[in-house]
């Protein structure tokens, strides 16, 4: 019985200290992935949370007075609109009279 017993004794150090050894591992393969990780990340050139919040912040301040600009462009136009009109009217009439006048001979 005491034969069997030390079997068993040696088998529970050996599975006790593999699992230390698993332990181990596992550490050192998380420890190995949070320095790739790191390494990536600072090769990355990524921009701070702090830079990136100010520059959206920009960026939305300059859309709204974009979208103010369109809307008050597109009322100066409606208030230029039959003075506009006219004007290019009287070009493309121009133009017209210009392109119907006689064509010049070609000097040889």
């Amino acid at each position: 019985m005491q034969t069997s017993n030390r079997l068993l004794d040696d088998l529970a150090k050996v599975a006790g200290g593999a699992a230390s050894s698993l332990a181990g591992l596992k550490d050192d393969a998380q420890a190995l992935v949070r320095q790739q990780m790191q390494r990536l990340l600072d090769d990355a050139d990524l921009v701070p949370r702090d830079e990136f919040e100010a520059v959206k912040a920009v960026a939305t301040k300059a859309r709204t007075e974009q979208e103010k600009l369109e809307i008050r462009v597109r009322a100066l136009e409606k208030q230029l609109g039959g003075k506009a009109k006219s004007k290019s009217s009287a070009k493309k009439a121009k133009s017209k009279a210009g392109a119907k006048a006689k064509p010049r001979a070609k000097k040889a």
